[in-house]
């Protein structure tokens, strides 16, 4: 898995009904819901990243100010950005700019943190951390 410096992608997405804060329960207004344009920022530093078969990344931190509201069947473009690596941890730079009046505007922007991990090793600690939450209730584990 290649990432460097300055590394960029961008997605878009057109606000749909299921995108508002309404439809996901994160406010009562049919406007782009917050937790669903932090989703797309993150997909943008995914996209970025790529994966392999053996390595991926995963969320760490998140910090992002929503700054402006968006109805429905507006196309917003976020854009992730590689502001630092530290070892396995990757910084971005992200922002989400709609198209309005024939200018781009920002709607949003933060820093999202990912974590370059090996899948195989991500997923064991993963098994066996809900093997022994399994065992402390009393429950057995599947196929025991």
């Amino acid at each position: 898995m290649e990432i460097s410096l300055g590394q960029t992608a961008t997605v878009v997405r057109q606000v749909a009904d299921t995108d508002t804060a309404q439809a996901v329960g994160s406010g009562d207004l049919a406007v782009l819901a917050t937790p669903i344009l932090l989703a797309w920022l993150e997909a943008a530093t995914v996209e970025v990243c790529g994966a392999d078969d053996t390595q991926t990344t995963v969320g760490t931190r998140v910090a992002i100010d929503h700054l402006r509201p968006s109805a429905v069947g507006a196309q917003i473009s976020c854009t992730a950005t590689v502001a630092e690596i530290d070892d396995r941890m990757v910084t971005f730079k992200v922002d989400a700019r709609q198209r309005h009046n024939d200018q781009d505007v920002l709607i949003g922007r933060g820093v999202i943190t990912r974590a370059v991990v090996s899948r195989e090793r991500f997923l064991a600690k993963l098994d066996r951390r809900a093997t022994d939450r399994l065992l402390r209730e009393g429950t057995r584990p599947p196929g025991q």
